[in-house]
């Protein structure tokens, strides 16, 4: 065959790029998007950028943007062919960021990169996102999906998300230092959240775990699976009624790396922790006494039961675990002290 004869079939398909499957995959998550709409959004999907209007209640707005994935709790979706969560904790992972200063969750984009577009995941996938989109009460409005024929790995993808939310600028929290003598609070997470699974992931290889095996009558894998825990609601809620000094997000590294960023200079969080205070804190004793993992490792990986720590005043304790309790649990785990040049940041005790 000629050089112009071979040209004559050349098509993106042939190069490994679906058009039609990218079309397809629009029409089937319409739906699951237009639930997500907010009133102040002007666009609908498929346009080349989205627009929105700033909602009528914040008087001086300030903008406030996030960007994240899930890392590599993929694979053990990947492994169990279960995708329906995994868009769940994306978002999650960005409106949770965005709530550490106050803010509203207002629009958010995903990104979606695969080898070869299968609808039948990417659709699952993004039907995830638009319900987390919802419980954040933020709009799905737009996002990119990718085939990277070639240059990806056979049968995978990956995910980022980007939120953008909006917060008063006279009620952003964090802006002014927690003061000494403020009560840490302690909010219950789901789980493992979406943090820690490249440790998770060698624990099951290196300790052969089955992930059809069960703890306290729940598989591993679903233990593994379960949704990061969205905090939205319950933080602009308490924010109405109790002023929050400062907001951590018990993310990658733990408490060990979060809990400095919502402390002022020459300040030290003082805590209290054990597993078992916790309705989710027997998953991380669990990887304790199958790997003798230090406690340390954990508390500087994982959320160890705790997704959220908010700093309130003293006088504010009773009214925050009140208003929280009635949603989820959460409990009192230390306080701010002040930190001396030997002291480290964190003070468990």
């Amino acid at each position: 065959m000629t050089t112009d004869n071979k040209n004559k079939h050349l098509s993106y398909k042939e190069s490994g790029v679906d058009v039609e499957a990218g079309y397809k995959l629009v029409k089937t998550i319409q739906p699951f998007v237009e639930k997500t709409r907010r009133p102040e959004v002007l666009t609908g999907l498929g346009s080349f950028s989205a627009l929105s209007r700033i909602p009528n209640h914040i008087k001086n707005p300030v903008l406030v943007t996030c960007t994240d994935g899930v890392g590599t709790k993929i694979e053990i979706a990947r492994e169990l062919n279960e995708f329906s969560t995994i868009g769940i904790d994306l978002v999650a992972m960005c409106v949770n960021d965005l709530i550490a200063c106050g803010a509203e969750p207002l629009v958010f984009l995903d990104y979606y990169v695969t080898d070869k577009l299968r609808v039948e995941i990417a659709s699952k996938v993004i039907e995830g996102i638009a319900s987390g989109c919802e419980q954040a009460n933020c709009s799905l409005v737009g996002g990119e999906t990718a085939e990277h024929p070639g240059s990806f790995p056979k049968n995978s993808f990956d995910l980022a998300g980007f939120s953008v939310g909006i917060v008063d600028e006279n009620e952003i929290i964090g802006q002014d230092d927690p003061k000494i003598g403020d009560i840490l609070i302690g909010i219950e997470s789901s789980g493992f959240h979406s943090n820690g699974y490249s440790l998770l992931r060698k624990v099951i290889r290196d300790y052969d775990v089955n992930l059809k095996s069960k703890l306290k009558g729940e598989e591993i894998g679903e233990i593994l699976l379960r949704p990061t825990r969205i905090y939205v609601d319950e933080i602009l809620s308490l924010k109405k009624s109790v002023v929050l000094n400062s907001i951590a997000h018990i993310t990658g590294g733990g408490f060990i790396e979060n809990i400095p960023r919502m402390l002022g200079e020459n300040q030290k969080a003082v805590i209290e922790h054990a597993f078992d205070d916790w309705p989710k804190g027997y998953y991380f004793e669990w990887l304790t006494k199958i790997t003798d993992m230090p406690k340390e490792n954990l508390l500087n990986t994982f959320n160890c039961g705790v997704g959220m720590v908010i700093a309130v005043n003293e006088s504010d304790e009773e009214n925050a675990l009140g208003a929280l309790n009635q949603s989820l649990f959460a409990k009192k785990i230390g306080r701010i002290e002040e930190r001396s040049e030997k002291d480290q940041a964190i003070t468990f005790i």
